[in-house]
């Protein structure tokens, strides 16, 4: 499918997404997002696929909210016309990450406001030594969205997120690697090459375990009841024992091999 503001390709089983509007450093477009969903849905649908990377074309991973479009709100508004949304709403993002695929993000360059909260639902995080990350709500009057105030801290802890939000700064790859706010940071002209590797380890596994471990990470994210944990673990276990990927595992371990859990 050809689309307006992204790029689109597979590398063996994963499959790679770029915003592709380097000129307003990727910034937030309705129409950008709705291609990334829509591609990401058509490959959640297609089994030859088993992960995916987002990325961004030239200095920017995703700078965030459309200052113009926000500008033309604050005008309607004072104005007295109506802003409101047009259409069907979209699937909430933190849901869809939680339903699809693994995700993994090659945060190549900034990555600011909007543009950093996309990236936490999602399930891995790996920067470039060019990249700059911002909670940068504050510093234009705003908040954090996306549920970022409950998954922020999940991610980084309680301490490290609340100066992240409350200052606005902006950080550099090895200091988010530090905190934990990506999974590590590498030189910038080995990130697509680390980020693939990644993308690849985890496409390899079976598909309906990947997606029955994100559905269980995600039901236990505040539970504090042990019993609860292991009464939704059960379940999934037992299923998971009785799928081919299973009984293909155990006979590559008993053959000494590696095991195909993707066999056409």
């Amino acid at each position: 499918m050809s689309y307006e503001m992204i790029l689109t390709e597979t590398d063996g089983r994963v499959g790679i997404i770029t915003f592709n509007r380097p000129n307003s450093m990727n910034s937030l477009h309705a129409t950008m997002m709705s291609e990334m969903r829509s591609q990401i849905d058509t490959w959640n649908s297609d089994p030859a696929v088993g992960a995916v990377i987002l990325t961004g074309a030239g200095r920017a991973f995703c700078s965030g909210a459309d200052m113009g479009g926000w500008q033309r709100s604050i005008q309607q508004r004072e104005s007295g016309e109506q802003a409101g949304r047009q259409g069907q709403r979209e699937e909430n993002w933190v849901t869809f990450c939680q339903r699809s695929k693994p995700i993994i993000c090659a945060i190549n360059g900034v990555s600011i406001g909007a543009g950093l909260t996309i990236t936490l639902p999602c399930d891995v995080r790996i920067a470039s030594d060019q990249a700059r990350l911002s909670m940068r709500f504050v510093r234009v009057g705003v908040i954090p969205e996306l549920a970022s105030t409950h998954l922020l801290p999940h991610i980084v802890g309680f301490g490290q997120a609340m100066e992240l939000m409350l200052s606005g700064k902006i950080i550099y790859g090895e200091e988010a690697a530090r905190i934990g706010l990506v999974n590590r940071v590498v030189p910038h002209e080995e990130l697509m090459a680390e980020a693939l590797a990644t993308a690849q380890d985890i496409a390899f596994n079976p598909t309906e375990s990947l997606l029955a471990i994100k559905k269980l990470a995600w039901q236990n994210l505040d539970e504090t009841d042990i019993g609860a944990v292991q009464g939704r673990e059960g379940p999934e276990f037992s299923a998971a024992m009785s799928r081919p990927s299973f009984r293909e595992a155990v006979s590559a371990f008993i053959e000494k091999r590696q095991p195909n859990f993707h066999q056409s």
